[in-house]
């Protein structure tokens, strides 16, 4: 039985839902609180259903459901003046028809949003109509603030983002890197439909989040691009205090010696204040302000000072104590030439080891192309000019002996073997044969005449044939001489 009532229920949405088809209107329309506003609404087509009467019916967001416009062809115009539009609403057209039933609101109102319904009564199908949602905007007011705080154990809230009388609701983000936390943001309805947000940032403060980067961002339809508020977080915290400057080389007779009391706090530090734990301050100590200077070490600056540093947050204090020594410790290197040493030792280790390597290459492809494939012309055996001339006039003038003489030779002087013979052939060498021994007169003055004539490099040539006759084994032998 359920299910049946169910599934007609189901039908009946269904059916209604098609016939509303027919009327056409504008799903949603848009407007600001002072504008007028226009819902259009038209029955096209209707064929052979009679169309009678159209009423406008405004469903708010918040309350029942009330006419605010209706037209009869016979009976006219008529506007309840119970309807919350009462005196603002007319209808577009004048007069009006069941064909354009379109209606302007004026000085439109927050209050005004709602569902607006056009409804045809018609013959035979009964009422048909359309909704248009009027969807009512106002662009919030936003703003954003810090809240100063004092360092502690508890989260508290450092900062705030609220976006006010806004329709719809705008959105609130943040953006931060404190390690803290966003609540979820809080939507206040305003009697005039609008809609207050309001979100905050709460942090555990400490000293370190003083001045750190916070923002809010604001979203809202009315806006083409979020609004963001970039902010600094105020945290307040007592004064935080160190001393620098002692280098533990304070030594006897050392002057320009210099103590610096640096502090932090917020607010900032009001008053700085410099003592000792051995009682008064020594004579040879200057103080002004935060800076201690000691115009000369000795003895008496053998002692612990204290700093202390006050603010409206409360003190902070921090002391050193001084060791006097007899002789100054001796100054360390720098390191910036012990650094430049050690890259100059590396670069030149790397050059030996390159020239090294470049050396053996060398020396391989050295080895590879094995000894040369050509020999050296042989070497010429110099001779001074009286020598030249005298064996000339000895191999020219003599006359040469047949066979039947015997010639003798005699060794000028041992000189060791040469090359020569591996350069040039035994049969290269012109040996005296038994026609130049036997020639005539008249063929010795033409040798004679031609010897004359040649040049001095010519007569050093066969100078070196006949001086290169000499057998493989032999040494040089000196020109031959008649016995």
């Amino acid at each position: 039985m359920n299910m049946s009532r169910q599934f007609g229920a189901l039908f009946l949405l269904f059916l209604q839902g098609s016939l509303a088809q027919r009327v056409r209107v504008e799903p949603e329309v848009v407007s600001y609180p002072g504008q007028t506003v226009t819902l259009r609404c038209q029955f096209p087509n209707p064929g052979n259903t009679q169309l009678t009467q159209v009423s406008w019916i405004l469903e708010p967001t918040e309350g029942d459901r009330t006419n605010i416009a209706v037209f009869h062809p016979s009976f006219g115009v008529n506007y309840p003046p119970q309807s919350p539009v009462a005196g603002r609403v007319i209808f577009l057209s004048n007069p009006p028809s069941l064909d354009n039933p379109s209606i302007q609101i004026k000085d439109v109102k927050m209050t005004d949003e709602g569902r607006y319904i056009c409804e045809y009564a018609t013959y035979p199908t009964g009422n048909e109509q359309g909704v248009s949602s009027l969807i009512m905007l106002a662009k919030p007011r936003n703003i954003a603030t810090t809240v100063t705080v004092n360092t502690g154990n508890t989260p508290v809230i450092v900062a705030r983002c609220e976006s006010s009388n806004g329709r719809p609701a705008a959105t609130i983000s943040w953006n931060t890197a404190v390690n803290g936390n966003a609540t979820t943001p809080v939507k206040t309805s305003n009697p005039d439909n609008t809609v207050s947000v309001q979100s905050v940032y709460m942090l555990i403060p400490q000293p370190s989040d003083n001045g750190k980067d916070i923002s809010c961002m604001v979203s809202h339809r009315t806006m083409p691009q979020p609004e963001t508020f970039a902010m600094k977080l105020t945290v307040q915290y007592p004064p935080q205090v160190q001393i620098v400057g002692y280098d533990n080389n304070w030594y006897k007779g050392r002057t320009s010696a210099f103590l610096t009391c640096q502090a932090d706090g917020n607010p900032a530090p009001t008053t700085v204040t410099w003592r000792t734990l051995s009682g008064p301050m020594p004579d040879t100590v200057q103080v002004r302000e935060n800076r201690l200077a000691v115009v000369n070490v000795d003895d008496s600056i053998n002692t612990t000072f204290i700093c202390e540093v006050r603010n409206s947050q409360g003190s902070g204090r921090d002391q050193v104590t001084v060791f006097v020594r007899d002789t100054p410790l001796p100054m360390k290197g720098s390191t910036t030439g012990s650094i430049f040493g050690g890259i100059l030792s590396v670069l030149i280790l790397f050059a030996i080891i390159g020239t090294i390597i470049m050396i053996v290459l060398r020396h391989k492809r050295k080895s590879a192309k094995g000894p040369p494939s050509h020999k050296p012309p042989p070497p010429m055996k110099s001779f001074s000019n009286a020598d030249r001339v005298s064996r000339d006039e000895l191999t020219i003038s003599r006359p040469l002996e047949s066979d039947s003489h015997q010639v003798y030779y005699e060794t000028e002087r041992e000189q060791p073997m040469t090359d020569l013979s591996e350069y040039y052939d035994e049969n290269d060498h012109h040996e005296p044969s038994h026609h130049s021994a036997s020639c005539s007169g008249k063929e010795k003055e033409s040798l004679s005449s031609y010897h004359d004539d040649r040049n001095i490099d010519e007569m050093m040539e066969e100078e070196y044939y006949i001086t290169s006759s000499a057998t493989r084994g032999s040494s040089f032998m000196s020109s031959a001489v008649m016995v």
